[in-house]
C-alpha cells in the first residue's frame, strides 16, 4: 500500500497535478494503520510527508508545504494511535473470551475422561471417533483399538436391530434415545448398559454429530432379577399357602390386596375397594377391629385379629389378619398377610369335642363301675323294720332314686349353673336320714363345668367312704363343711369332708381314675391343694376353690 501511494505520488508530481493538501495520502495511512503496528503507521505516515514534500518543493513555497506535511503526520500519528488501541481493546476482549472458551474446554475434557459414566462422539454412521477412559476400561480396549470402529460392533447380536432403528430415528424432533442393551467386552462376555444417544446439533451436522453415554447396570440388573425371583417365588410361597397380602389406607379409606386375598374374601380382584364394602361381609362384631384406625402410639406395633365373614356365596369363614401398624408420610396404614382358618378352627373344636367325650365317656365309665358298690352299700345299710318287707323295698327304692337324682344333676351340671351345696345334698341325699351326715356352708353357686368336677369329687368320695369309709357300715359320721377363707388368700373357699367314728379300712391310692379326681398329687379335678388325712378315728379331705374357678 506503501509503495503504491509513493508510486501514485510520483505520477502524479511529473503530470503536474499535484494536491496541495497531501489528502492522497490519508487513504493509504488509514489503511496500514488498520493493518499493520502503530510503529509502521506512524513511519508510513512520515516517508508519505517527506515524499509528498519533496514533490511539493517545485510550484509552491516550502513554508506551506511544510505545515502541510508537518499536518499529515499528526493527522497520521492520530490514525495510527486510534487503529491502535482499538486493536489492544479488541485482543484483550478476545483474549478473555478465548480464556474462558478453553477453561470450558478443559472441564469438559476433565470431565470426559474422569467421568463415572462411558462417553464417546461418533459420527451419523455411528463410528467412533473419541471415548474416555471409562469406556476403555468397560469394555477392556485400547482407545485407539475402538476409535472408528462401528458401534453396532460392541452391540450384543440380539440388540443390534433396536440400535440401528435407534440411530434411524434420531432427529431434531426426536434428538436422543435410551434403552438397555447388552455390550460385548473383548473377552467376549457381555454387560448390562444403559445406552443413551443423543444429536449434538439440530441442524446439518458434523461429523461428531452424536454423543454416547454408556451406564453399566450389570449389577443392578442382577439385583432386579434376583429380585424379582425372589418376588415370583414369595408369590408361590403365599399361594401355595393359601396366604394374602393386604394393605389400609386409613386416610383415604381404602383397602388394597393381592388376588388371592380377595379370594379369601370371596370377591372379584380389584386393585383397590373402599373399606366400607367389607362391611356387609364381616361380621358386625369384628367390624371395629378392622375399621378403627391405629392410634398414634400404636404406630410400628403388631396387629393381629381374628374376623368372621360371612361371603357373597354364603360361607361363613373365620380370617386372621397378621401385619403391622404403619405411619407413612403422615397417613395410618396397616399391612400384612391373611389366611383363613376355618378349617383349622373347626378341627380345633373338634379336637376339644372328642376330647371332652373321651373324658365323659371315661368319668362315665368310672361311675357307673362305682354304682354297683353304692347300690349294694345302700342295700346293706338298709334294714327290713319289723321284718316289715315292703317297708324295705319303699325306703331302698327311695334311696336308689335319691343316688340316681345325684347321677341327673351331675349330667346336667355340665350345661346347668347349680349350688355346691345342691351337690352335696345330692350325693349324699341316700346316706342323710339315718342322721350319719351333716352338711353345713353358704349356698355358692357353681359354674357348669365346674360343678360337674366339683361333683366328681364329692361322688368319689362318697365311693370311696362306701368302700372303705363309715358308708360302708352303719357306724360312723360324715360331715362336709366349706366356708370362705379370712386368713389366707382373700374370698377363697376351704371345702372339708370328715369321717368319723370308725377307722379307715384303707387309704387312698396314688393310682387310678378316682385319685387323679380328688388329687393326690395335690392337684385335684378343680381346686388346689388338696390334703388326706387318715386318722385313728376317721378320715379327712380338704380342697380350696378361687373364686374365679365356681364362678357361674
Amino acid at each position: 500500500m506503501l509503495v503504491a501511494t509513493l508510486l501514485f505520488e510520483a505520477s502524479v508530481s511529473l503530470s503536474g497535478a499535484i494536491d496541495p493538501a497531501f489528502l492522497e495520502f490519508i487513504p493509504a495511512i488509514v489503511v496500514i494503520a488498520f493493518l499493520e503496528s502503530r510503529r509502521i503507521a506512524v513511519g508510513s505516515a512520515l516517508l508519505m510527508a517527506a515524499a509528498g514534500l519533496g514533490a511539493r518543493m517545485k510550484g509552491q513555497p516550502l513554508a506551506d508545504d511544510l505545515v502541510r506535511a508537518i499536518l499529515l503526520v499528526v493527522a497520521g500519528g492520530m490514525i495510527a494511535f486510534l487503529f491502535d488501541r482499538s486493536k489492544q481493546s479488541l485482543r484483550a476482549a478476545l483474549d478473555v473470551k478465548l480464556a474462558a472458551v478453553e477453561a470450558a474446554e478443559s472441564r469438559y475434557r476433565r470431565a470426559f475422561e474422569r467421568a463415572a459414566l462411558g462417553f464417546a462422539t461418533a459420527n451419523d454412521r455411528g463410528e467412533l471417533l473419541r471415548l474416555n477412559n471409562r469406556l476403555s476400561a468397560l469394555l477392556g480396549y485400547l482407545e485407539d483399538d475402538l476409535v472408528g470402529r462401528p458401534l453396532e460392533e460392541l452391540v450384543h447380536r440380539d440388540d443390534r436391530a433396536l440400535l440401528k432403528s435407534a440411530l434411524a430415528a434420531l432427529t431434531s424432533e426426536a434428538p436422543w434415545f435410551g434403552s438397555e442393551m447388552r455390550l460385548i467386552k473383548k473377552d467376549g462376555s457381555a454387560l448390562w448398559a444403559w445406552l443413551t444417544l443423543s444429536l449434538s446439533a439440530s441442524d446439518k451436522a458434523p461429523s461428531d454429530s452424536l454423543f454416547v453415554v454408556v451406564d453399566d447396570i450389570t449389577e443392578r440388573r442382577a439385583d432386579r432379577e434376583a429380585l424379582m425371583a425372589q418376588n415370583e417365588w414369595l408369590d408361590l410361597a403365599l399361594s401355595a399357602g393359601r396366604l394374602g397380602t393386604w394393605r389400609i389406607d386409613y386416610s383415604q379409606d381404602v383397602i388394597s390386596g393381592s388376588r388371592q386375598f380377595w379370594e379369601i374374601l370371596g370377591l372379584s380382584h380389584m386393585e383397590f375397594r373402599p373399606l366400607s364394602d367389607l362391611s356387609s361381609i364381616v361380621h358386625p362384631s369384628d367390624w371395629g377391629k378392622l375399621a378403627s384406625p391405629p392410634g398414634t402410639n400404636r404406630r410400628g406395633a403388631n396387629y393381629d385379629v381374628e374376623l368372621r365373614l360371612k361371603r357373597p356365596d354364603g360361607q361363613v369363614r373365620w380370617i386372621a389378619l397378621r401385619g403391622r401398624e404403619e405411619n407413612h408420610d403422615g397417613r395410618d396404614q396397616r399391612i400384612g398377610i391373611a389366611a383363613d382358618l376355618t378349617e383349622r378352627r373347626q378341627t380345633t373344636l373338634l379336637r376339644a369335642a372328642v376330647r371332652k367325650q373321651e373324658t365323659l365317656m371315661l368319668e362315665l365309665r368310672h361311675r357307673f363301675s362305682n354304682l354297683f358298690p353304692v347300690i349294694t352299700a345302700i342295700v346293706r345299710m338298709q334294714d327290713a323294720p319289723e321284718g316289715n318287707i315292703v317297708k324295705f323295698k319303699e325306703t331302698l327304692v327311695e334311696r336308689i332314686r335319691a343316688l340316681e337324682a345325684t347321677h341327673i344333676l351331675l349330667t346336667r351340671s355340665a350345661d346347668l349353673s347349680s349350688t355346691i351345696r345342691d351337690l352335696v345334698v345330692q350325693e349324699l341325699r341316700p346316706f342323710s336320714e339315718d342322721g350319719k351326715t351333716a352338711i353345713t356352708g353358704p349356698d355358692i353357686k357353681i359354674s357348669g363345668g365346674a360343678a360337674e368336677s366339683f361333683a366328681m369329687i364329692i361322688h368319689e368320695l362318697t365311693t370311696n367312704s362306701i368302700k372303705h369309709g363309715v358308708l360302708g357300715d352303719a357306724q360312723g359320721k360324715i360331715e362336709a363343711r366349706w366356708a370362705f377363707n379370712s386368713g389366707g388368700t382373700a374370698d377363697e373357699i376351704v371345702f372339708d369332708w370328715i369321717e368319723t367314728g370308725r377307722r379307715r379300712a384303707a387309704p387312698i391310692k396314688r393310682q387310678g381314675f378316682g385319685s387323679m379326681v380328688l388329687g393326690v398329687d395335690g392337684t385335684p379335678l378343680i381346686g388346689h391343694s388338696s390334703q388326706f388325712e387318715v386318722r385313728e378315728d376317721g378320715f379327712r379331705y380338704s380342697l380350696r376353690l378361687s373364686p374365679k374357678e365356681v364362678q357361674a
